[in-house]
């Protein structure tokens, strides 16, 4: 049964090759546990939302060390119509090692957009989506990935659907972040205060993240176990 898991997990120190995973923010990362036994030496960093905080971290983590692959993962939005709350959806480099277990376990390749704004409702995303040609939106991997392929590392971006492309957020949460991209917790007071009707929509939201959360660990589990590098 997968498990709350702090932010950074490590797998046996035996294997020689290491794996970095990239998270946003700890929600996305919670249930993911490394599996043993794994041939991977499993890394785990939580950046911050945003490209600067995954462009600052990322860059931080890889000149400490030089993994062989890197995974960036976490919600995305989705943006092509087909796709449901929940799809495990993924993007990966050609060399990228476990293209063919990402697919096996369950990942749809699609294409993504890295935007520097939370995409919050539906007309939006429609937008993003006639002008980008994506098929999910997220804020943090494009920036990771372009690290990587900078250094040549391979990559690949592993993210689970959190709201669909006919969906809208319950609040406009672009509005309730810092200027360092953290969430403002007297800013969603004061909006939950001004629009109490908009609580029960937060909770279904927070419950629907939970379960994206664990198929995303779920999925990562199941990739980063034993077998064929």
């Amino acid at each position: 049964m997968l498990q709350d898991s702090p932010d950074n997990s490590t797998a046996d120190p035996m294997p020689s090759s290491t794996a970095l995973l990239f998270f946003a923010v700890k929600e996305e990362a919670r249930f993911f546990n490394a599996p043993s036994p794994s041939p991977f030496r499993i890394e785990t960093h939580v950046t911050g939302m945003g490209r600067r905080n995954a462009d600052a971290c990322a860059r931080r983590a890889l000149d400490q060390i030089s993994p062989q692959l890197v995974f960036t993962c976490g919600f995305a939005g989705g943006l092509h119509p087909n796709i449901q709350p929940g799809a495990i959806v993924f993007d990966a480099d050609d060399t990228f090692p476990r293209t063919a277990m990402i697919a096996a376990a369950g990942g749809l390749a699609i294409r993504f957009h890295c935007a520097d704004r939370v995409a919050v409702n539906s007309t939006e995303k429609e937008l993003l989506r006639q002008t980008t040609f994506a098929d999910a939106v997220e804020m943090e991997s494009g920036i990771i990935r372009k690290i990587c392929k900078e250094r040549k590392i391979p990559s690949a971006t592993l993210r689970v659907i959190s709201d669909a492309s006919w969906e809208d957020l319950p609040l406009d949460f672009n509005s309730l972040l810092t200027s360092d991209y953290k969430l403002d917790f007297r800013k969603l007071t004061l909006a939950l205060v001004r629009s109490p009707s908009r609580i029960s929509r937060l909770i279904a939201l927070q419950r629907r993240t939970r379960f994206a959360a664990m198929r995303l660990a779920e999925c990562l589990h199941t990739v980063l176990s034993e077998g064929a590098v």
